[in-house]
């Protein structure tokens, strides 16, 4: 891997996980985050070592959204190149990056998420957050609204009386009320959070990668699409999965009693 200037990178075991390590700025992105995170995501989805990707905050916050120092009152002096260049890959890695990568990504939120951060949590495929992690859409407090990709979480993601209500009075939020109102997966006890994560991702390692690709790109695809169009595209993955197994060895193996769905799983070749 490249070295990076604000993130870390650690594999073990299938499981590759990214910290974002801006700890004195609560994470908050900056246009070098941005640029390392797509860097980092583009090597990472052809690596063949990482089966399943982590992504978290170093210290007591995961991500306190962008910053607005640097991606606002500084980016505003630089050249409209620069600009264009930082917040396209801004827009990328957070939305078209993580939904792609043919690997699982789970959010490990084990603090504050702000903002922007919050485009980071709905992009990744799970997101398990520690129960006194605080959660809250802040912009309305110095003038703003919540902008960007974050507009598009508030409205694919939340119902309007959850999402309006967060964005108009800005006030923050639990986790537990995180996972009520479907932004995120899971709400664990602080002292769980590494180990139910790690769990999660073990067991994803554990399964075939063609598999966990087609089901993400099933779902995001057809979430997009008219029902016609959804039911083609899966057809078309289907067959696809097929081909690159050469048949059907799950449903061969559960033919031969191999394992039974829901109590077991076919055992691939790694």
């Amino acid at each position: 891997m490249a070295e990076f200037k604000t993130i870390l990178i650690d594999k073990k075991e299938g499981v590759t996980i990214i910290t974002f390590n801006r700890p004195e700025q609560r994470n908050a992105m900056s246009p070098q985050l941005h640029r390392d995170m797509y860097a980092a995501l583009n090597e990472l989805r052809y690596d063949k070592e990482t089966r399943v990707i982590i992504l978290t905050g170093a210290g007591p916050s995961f991500c306190a959204g962008q910053d607005l120092k640097q991606y606002f009152l500084e980016m505003d002096s630089q050249p409209q190149s620069v600009r264009d260049e930082v917040r396209r890959l801004s827009k990328l890695w957070r939305n078209e990056l993580i939904r792609t990568m043919p690997q699982p990504v789970i959010a490990m939120i084990n603090g504050w998420c702000f903002g922007g951060g919050f485009t980071i949590v709905t992009a990744s495929d799970i997101a398990i957050a520690a129960e006194d992690a605080t959660f809250g859409l802040s912009e309305v407090n110095f003038g703003h609204f919540p902008g960007g990709e974050v507009t598009i979480v508030l409205t694919e993601h939340l119902q309007p009386k959850h999402g309006l209500f967060y964005a108009l009075t800005g006030k923050t939020f639990t986790a537990k009320e995180a996972e009520r109102i479907g932004l995120i997966t899971k709400a664990v006890p602080r002292t769980d959070l590494e180990k139910e994560t790690m769990a999660i991702a073990q067991d994803l390692v554990e399964k075939d990668p063609i598999a966990l690709k087609a089901v993400k790109e099933a779902w995001y695809y057809t979430f997009y699409s008219p029902p016609e169009v959804a039911y083609e595209i899966s057809g078309l993955i289907s067959q696809r999965v097929t081909q690159q197994h050469g048949g059907r060895p799950g449903i061969q193996q559960f033919r031969e009693k191999k394992y039974q769905p829901g109590l077991g799983a076919y055992k691939w070749e790694k």
